[in-house]
């Protein structure tokens, strides 16, 4: 499968995993062509002309020929330049020993321009907090100073470090962030809102049934109820696991005017989880690294069937197969 088409799969099945639904994306993608339009010539030349198609900021294709045929993916949940390097070290045993090299490097976590735009993909957020009730104006006023802060925090990262490695390396490299997070908040929000958990512990024995989430208890990094009872009930369940990085705090006084009654995320803030405990809204943590492997799994097995590739893993990321079935909620 020729790299251009994996990364355009990738985006591709994104959107089609978007809770925001397929109509809004295109919605979003139409009002950047319009903006993209309205620019003057000097800006048109530094403008990222994949948001254009890409409506996710943190995943990009970062080095690599469009043309080149792909066959063997390293996938991994962060990809620096030690993970380059461990690439490039198999690679290089690869040819001795016959074995087939790795073709591509793909990260979950953001990297290079993909890091430099990972609070963009913030504004998402806005048509998902709406979906669940919260007045749309109330969710983007909330997030603009969020966004904002976290823009400045990334502003003074070194975006280009691992993009630069990959490219002396001569590694194909592609980042992708949000597409793989909406297939796991599309899948366990489909799985709660199937199931309909009653009880907290019944929100935890679910997702124990999960491999991604196994495989993490059994590191010693289960599922946690940070705040709650494992016999209190759960009431109207919100998974908040995508949309670039945490959201604003003070969206936790709309919450429970929307009727959450536990959130279940990947990860939650000291500060943030303070504020959901003072309005009683149950915390539960489904964990950071195993969420993300359960995201990057479901778009993985759409990417395999479809382009006939072997997938191999590091730094965090453990591959798990579903059959097509499974894509919708797992059972025991």
């Amino acid at each position: 499968m020729k790299l251009q088409k994996i990364y355009e799969f990738i985006i591709a099945s994104g959107i089609e995993a978007d809770p925001r639904g397929a109509k809004t994306v295109q919605e979003c993608l139409k009002q950047t062509s319009e903006e993209y339009a309205a620019l003057s010539a000097k800006e048109k030349a530094w403008f990222d002309t994949d948001k254009l198609k890409n409506p996710y900021d943190d995943s990009r294709l970062l080095n690599g020929q469009p043309d080149k045929e792909i066959k063997t993916i390293m996938a991994g949940i962060d990809i620096d330049t030690s993970e380059l390097l461990l690439i490039d070290r198999l690679n290089e045993s690869a040819r001795g020993a016959g074995r087939q090299k790795i073709d591509l490097a793909l990260s979950h976590h953001p990297q290079g321009k993909g890091f430099a735009g990972l609070h963009e993909v913030m504004r998402m957020q806005a048509d998902i907090y709406e979906q669940i009730g919260i007045p749309v104006n109330v969710a983007e006023g909330l997030l603009g100073e969020r966004l904002k802060e976290v823009g400045r925090r990334i502003h003074a990262a070194n975006h280009q470090r691992a993009a630069n490695a990959a490219q002396l390396l001569g590694i194909p490299f592609i980042c992708a962030h949000t597409p793989a997070d909406n297939h796991a908040v599309s899948f366990l929000q489909k799985l709660f809102d199937r199931k309909k958990p009653k009880q907290l512990k019944d929100v935890i024995d679910l997702l124990l049934d999960i491999d991604e989430y196994k495989i993490a208890a059994k590191n010693n990094n289960p599922p946690v109820i940070l705040f709650g009872a494992p016999r209190n009930k759960t009431g109207k369940i919100f998974v908040d696991m995508t949309g670039g990085t945490e959201g604003p705090k003070d969206i936790a006084d709309h919450l429970l005017a929307a009727g959450v009654g536990t959130l279940v995320g990947m990860h939650v803030s000291d500060e943030f989880y303070k504020k959901l405990q003072s309005k009683n809204i149950h915390v539960i943590v489904a964990g950071h690294i195993s969420s993300d492997s359960l995201g990057l799994n479901l778009l993985l097995d759409k990417l395999e069937k479809s382009g006939n590739l072997k997938v191999l893993s590091c730094s965090g990321f453990t591959r798990v197969k579903r059959s097509s079935e499974a894509q919708t909620y797992r059972t025991k």
